[in-house]
């Protein structure tokens, strides 16, 4: 079973985006992302969350050579 769990949702002003930790438990193991979603400071903060862990779950189904494991 995968578990996903956000870091503090920051807002990147200069980035115009989302920005949050995403940590992906996967059998036994953790897996640490930075990721970042795109939108006004103003998006929906549900919309934000569900788009953090796609980007997450996108970074860690992209190869065992790109995982980050802690």
């Amino acid at each position: 079973m995968t578990q996903i769990n956000l870091g503090d949702v920051r807002y990147n002003a200069t980035a115009g985006a989302f920005e949050a930790r995403v940590d992906i438990q996967r059998s036994g193991r953790t897996f640490r992302y930075p990721c970042m979603v795109a939108g006004p400071l103003t998006m929906d903060m549900e919309r934000v969350r569900s788009g953090l862990a796609r980007h997450a779950l996108r970074m860690s189904d992209s190869g065992a050579s790109l995982l980050s494991s802690i």
